[in-house]
């Protein structure tokens, strides 16, 4: 008997990395951008502007579509939501890849950002029905890792790749992934994974009570939409998530354009541009296991919030214009110790939802504040780069999102404090 529970633990352990990994290529498909700026701009004419809103116009879907993703996930199914993501980041990849102009791109990356949605915002509530209490907040650390790990991954590889196959081949390459990861999803991740919501109806059906009436239907998307916006968890961990996403993505975004202008360039610009990415997973890992062992969730945004001011104030100051290793040490305390914040707020997300049923509702809700974030954030930061003629005040931009997120932060305390408060 503890034979087939231990297989069965191990299979759920083995579907929730599977659904992690589906984030993780949702998230190249965002990260291929970056270090395909350069040869975009030289192939299409692309601006600093355009390069900015290109950076950005992947979250127009979640700024506008992903509260909605969220409620069709809760109500369709959390496996048939990220599959279907899948395959559409697949098709917008594989059809942008023939783009003639810049409007023709920015039409397929608009679409991506649709796919997107549709395999995250599923995500944390399928893993947390996946796994057991015990290993929820862990392995939502792990989660919150997969932009990061995307982003870092094509940095690393498209500086190599780009010279020798162009940027469409880059583009097909990250089509076929898609599919592929399509495919293990439908193999690997279970289809009966059921809405807590619809388990509760089958179990009253089968054995009705006299005294009280079976409910025939979930509750209706209307109502979980009124729940989730009438709660004030929802909105902190979304206000808070735009503060943190926004920055994160216009200074790691621009990392090889900046690295480029200074004359770095092939094996070395990807290596220093992957290793700003990828030491932000460290971040999102060690607060799953901070969260594990009882810090405060507030406490770690706080750290989050001071270690990306401090280093991005290192890294981009007129102060260390002569340190360029210094500099680069400011950009990693920036994205390492800023990992913090996105893992602790995914398992926000899960405690501060009004009820389980809406966990993707408020999923998709703080997504939507992330992809407001990055959507504002990219363009901000360029246009100021162009009018100050360089990047030396781009730590003035990222310091006034630090104070907005340590607000928030103490918000969400508040919160989490009136929750827990006995009645």
């Amino acid at each position: 008997m503890s034979t087939v529970k231990s297989q069965d633990t191990q299979q759920s352990l083995a579907a929730a990395f599977v659904v992690i990994a589906s984030g993780v290529v949702a998230a190249l498909q965002i990260g291929k951008l970056p270090p395909a700026l350069p040869a975009l701009s030289e192939s299409l004419g692309l601006s600093l502007m355009q390069s900015g809103f290109l950076l950005s116009l992947v979250q127009l879907a979640g700024m506008s579509l992903a509260l909605a993703v969220g409620l069709s996930a809760d109500g369709l199914g959390l496996r048939r939501s990220m599959l279907a993501g899948l395959i559409i980041l697949g098709l917008a990849s594989g059809l942008g890849a023939f783009a003639t102009s810049v409007s023709e791109l920015m039409l397929w990356r608009a679409i991506e950002g649709f796919g997107f949605l549709w395999v995250t915002l599923p995500a944390p509530g399928l893993i947390r029905k996946l796994v057991s209490e015990q290993q929820v907040r862990k392995l939502l650390g792990y989660w919150g890792a997969y932009m990061p790990a995307g982003t870092a991954l094509t940095l690393l590889v498209g500086p190599l790749w780009l010279p020798m196959g162009g940027w469409q081949t880059w583009w097909c390459l990250f089509a076929v992934l898609s599919w592929v990861m399509a495919g293990v999803l439908w193999r690997f991740v279970p289809a009966d994974v059921l809405n807590a919501q619809v388990k509760a109806v089958i179990v009253e059906a089968a054995s009705p009570s006299p005294m009280q009436p079976v409910s025939s239907a979930p509750i209706a998307w209307p109502q979980r939409l009124r729940e989730t916006l009438s709660a004030p968890g929802p909105w902190w961990v979304a206000l808070c998530f735009a503060m943190y996403s926004g920055q994160w993505l216009a200074v790691v975004g621009f990392l090889p354009s900046i690295y480029t202008q200074a004359g770095l360039s092939g094996a070395t610009l990807g290596v220093l541009t992957a290793v700003a990415a990828a030491v932000n997973m460290g971040g999102n890992m060690t607060s799953g296991r901070l969260l594990q062992r009882g810090l405060h969730p507030s406490v770690l945004l706080g750290l989050g919030f001071l270690a990306m001011a401090s280093g991005s104030f290192v890294a981009f100051s007129e102060l260390t214009s002569s340190l360029p290793w210094l500099r680069y040490a400011g950009v990693l305390l920036f994205s390492s110790c800023g990992g913090l914040v996105p893992g602790t707020l995914f398992s926000l997300a899960v405690r501060l939802a009004p009820h389980e049923r809406n966990v993707s509702t408020t999923v998709g809700w703080m997504q939507q504040g992330s992809a407001a974030g990055q959507f504002a954030g990219p363009p901000v930061v360029a246009w100021l780069a162009s009018q100050v003629g360089g990047w030396q005040w781009t730590w003035m931009a990222t310091g006034l999102c630090c104070v907005g997120g340590w607000i928030f932060s103490l918000l969400i305390a508040k919160t989490l404090n009136s929750q827990e408060r006995p009645a």
